[in-house]
């Protein structure tokens, strides 16, 4: 996982140091005893890190010194953040399979879950992915909880799908709640509509969440033009406000937020390797890289488009393939944390809603981060 290695003596520090990059990587100390746990962090300055922790340690310092411990270290140059952070996590989970989740402290994704397995399908919000035979449908990442619950109460406005947490045995009986009182619920619990009249409001719902809000806005904006081409202006007025209401709601949902097994993006970072940048592929939410990738083309593809190239930078990068829902959370949770950045380095681009990358757009966002520019606003 880590490129380099080096045995450390003490007699031969300042040959080492000298060796060590002066830039930013992620490294792990081991010592003599083959049980004990390794020291692994990541640094801006590869160098200066080693020099604080292994040079000979001055009178009376209180600083952390590990030149008595240290028999070898191993280390691998990084070009940004989010490259370290993203091989720091891989490293931890592999020495330390038991702790390395309190060492990262990740926060999981906040996503809006259809509740697919049941009867009468609801919507919640959850950082928990489910075992991969559970047929719900997952929606985000968003930036927060209350940003997800917000968006999902929101939308469920326009709708007349269930909010209720119970599971239901429909009983006419039964006196339902408020939402079935103000007429914003189909009311399955007392059977107020049908079993095919209740999957077609959630169908509605799942294709408004698929297509970031399109669904709704089409349906709305066609009753309109129906209702101002029949005359009806007190209707046309109505379905106008609706759109009107709809319209922060659905602007407001973040470019990243998409249905989760659709959620497949390029990132583009700057590399530790002169006149390239590093990619990273996003497929489902679950991240896999880096592909180092030569600003200049070699000699044999000369004749390449450059969109040919990082589509073939691409197709040689396998997608990541977590090993149980955990690990997806995991890569989902870095992934987040990155995007929603107040300043982040590089840039992301997510495939439209038929899966395809705008080429154009990635081909100049690789050239800014190469010449370290910001993308226009």
């Amino acid at each position: 996982m880590l490129t380099e290695r080096v045995e450390f003596v003490s007699e031969r520090d300042a040959e080492i140091f000298a060796a060590a990059p002066a830039a930013p990587a992620v490294f792990l100390f081991r010592g003599a005893d083959s049980n004990a746990e390794p020291y692994v962090s990541k640094t801006a300055n590869l160098r200066r890190r080693l020099q604080r922790l292994l040079s000979a340690p001055t009178e009376q310092s209180k600083k952390l010194n590990l030149r008595g411990l240290v028999r070898s270290i191993e280390y691998s140059a990084t070009g940004s953040d989010f490259e370290s952070g993203f091989l720091l996590y891989r490293l931890l989970r592999a020495e330390f399979p038991k702790t390395y989740a309190k060492r990262l402290r990740l926060r999981f994704a906040p996503l809006v879950k259809m509740h697919a397995e049941n009867p009468y399908p609801r919507a919640s919000v959850t950082t928990r992915l489910a075992r991969a035979s559970d047929l719900s449908k997952y929606y985000g990442p968003f930036p927060s909880r209350v940003a997800a619950e917000k968006f999902m109460n929101d939308s469920l406005d326009f709708f007349k799908m269930r909010r209720c947490v119970d599971d239901l045995n429909p009983d006419p009986m039964f006196p339902g709640c408020i939402y079935s009182e103000m007429k914003m619920c189909l009311a399955p619990c007392f059977k107020g509509c049908t079993d095919e009249e209740y999957a077609g409001e959630v169908a509605r719902v799942k294709a408004y969440f698929e297509s970031g809000g399109d669904t709704l806005v089409r349906e709305i904006s066609a009753q309109r033009e129906t209702a101002s081409a029949n005359l009806e202006f007190e209707n046309a007025a109505a379905h106008h406000a609706r759109l009107e209401k709809l319209a922060p709601v659905v602007s407001s949902l973040p470019e990243i937020v998409r249905r989760l097994d659709q959620l497949r993006a390029l990132i583009v970072q700057t590399s530790a390797v002169q006149e390239c940048v590093s990619l990273f592929r996003v497929d489902a939410g679950c991240v896999a890289g880096p592909a180092t990738f030569p600003i200049s083309a070699p000699d044999h593809t000369k004749t390449q488009s450059m969109e040919a190239r990082v589509d073939e930078a691409l197709a040689s990068l396998p997608p990541a393939t977590p090993r149980g829902a955990l690990e997806a959370m995991e890569h989902l949770a870095i992934l987040k944390r990155w995007f929603y950045r107040s300043s982040r380095g590089g840039e992301i681009f997510i495939t439209d809603r038929k899966g395809v990358l705008p080429m154009r757009r990635v081909v100049r966002g690789i050239s800014r981060v190469y010449r370290g520019e910001k993308e226009n606003p």
